[in-house]
């Protein structure tokens, strides 16, 4: 039998960016649950991918016995967009106090091509300015730096995604060495403010591996792609919350003739 870790309460809401909270519980001297972990992110897939949507985040409803997640995506979102909701997402004093991580997601969508797709497109120097911004405002609701992940865009395969866009009658929109130039921005970012970040871009084309297997359409991540995301994301997030406490009593502590002591006591049965 395996000896798993204590257990820790998980909530997903599929509908839902990226950050994982802790707060006291309601209660009887309860011992404090951590709350939902937002992640700030429009996912990489399209749509009508179904349970592909929302990138590697996906694969963090698999460590329920580890966090509370909730997943906030935004199909398409560039910056721009995100800096005006996150407030809207993240508050002060609400459901999502004391966040211990909070990881934004954005970059495929600003550096499309100006020329091909002038909507999604934000020039490089306000991306970083955005960027920016969306960390000085989680500092200023309690959610300081050490406690943000910033996630560069992942490496475009230009050959498939020209297919994808000439399938939907237009011209390719976007390049590589542009994707690398935000991802590079995102890097400078996470260092002028002081917070963690996972450097997808290079990751993913370490040692001049061929990346194509990540992405679904050259642009999209694929279910391989979703589970590199997560061996990559899991490890920054789980220092951030391997200390919250524990909801519920590990199994081995559980009182073997009146288990409800141990469940549903104060916990210290």
């Amino acid at each position: 039998m395996t000896d798993w870790p204590p257990c820790r309460e998980l909530t997903v809401n599929p509908a839902a960016p990226t950050c994982a909270c802790a707060r006291p519980s309601s209660g009887r001297a309860a011992r404090p649950a951590p709350a939902p972990i937002p992640s700030l992110a429009p996912p990489l897939r399209r749509p009508d991918y179904g349970a592909e949507r929302g990138g590697g985040l996906r694969e963090l409803s698999g460590m329920a016995s580890r966090v509370a997640l909730r997943r906030l995506h935004h199909p398409g979102y560039n910056t721009r967009w995100a800096k005006i909701i996150l407030p809207r997402l993240i508050r002060k004093g609400n459901s999502l106090d004391n966040p211990v991580a909070v990881t934004i997601f954005f970059g495929a969508n600003d550096s499309a091509l100006k020329d091909e797709n002038p909507k999604q497109h934000v020039p490089l120097d306000e991306y970083v300015a955005n960027l920016k911004s969306m960390v000085q405002y989680l500092k200023s609701v309690d959610v300081p730096e050490n406690r943000v992940i910033l996630v560069t865009p992942p490496p475009l395969c230009e050959t498939a995604w020209e297919a994808e866009c000439v399938m939907q009658g237009c011209k390719l929109n976007r390049l590589n060495s542009v994707v690398g130039e935000y991802a590079n921005a995102c890097l400078q970012v996470a260092q002028d403010c002081g917070t963690d970040v996972l450097d997808l871009w290079t990751l993913m084309q370490k040692d001049s591996q061929d990346f194509s297997p990540y992405l679904s359409d050259g642009l999209h991540l694929s279910p391989k792609g979703n589970e590199f995301v997560f061996s990559h994301l899991w490890p920054l997030i789980e220092k951030k919350v391997s200390s919250l406490p524990l909801l519920l009593p590990y199994w081995r502590d559980v009182a073997e003739a009146k288990p409800e002591l141990s469940l549903l006591g104060d916990g210290d049965h």
